[in-house]
């Protein structure tokens, strides 16, 4: 394997990591900016309530692009790692 398709295979497999990986962070995001916001305007100091919230948006984002994580990682291994492993 040459140096030009080592580098182009890990810069498709980063850039899917980015992909696949988008959905959750934005939420983690937008929950944390929020649960933040509602903090610092109630003055409410709970350690708990930045972690719960947080934490069950992300497992529910998680649960609805299951399909699509799933989907996007099989189509990468089959159409560029497998046929670099298999030679074809």
């Amino acid at each position: 394997m040459d140096d030009v398709l080592f580098y182009d295979t890990l810069r498709q497999a980063l850039w899917i990591s980015v992909i696949v990986s988008i959905p959750i962070l934005t939420v983690a995001l937008i929950t944390g900016l929020t649960v933040g916001l509602f903090q610092a305007l109630t003055s409410v100091q709970e350690m708990t309530l930045t972690f719960v919230p947080k934490l069950g948006a992300i497992v529910i984002v998680f649960w609805m692009t299951m399909g699509f994580m799933s989907e996007t990682l099989v189509s990468f291994f089959q159409n560029q790692l497998v046929p670099l492993i298999a030679g074809i």
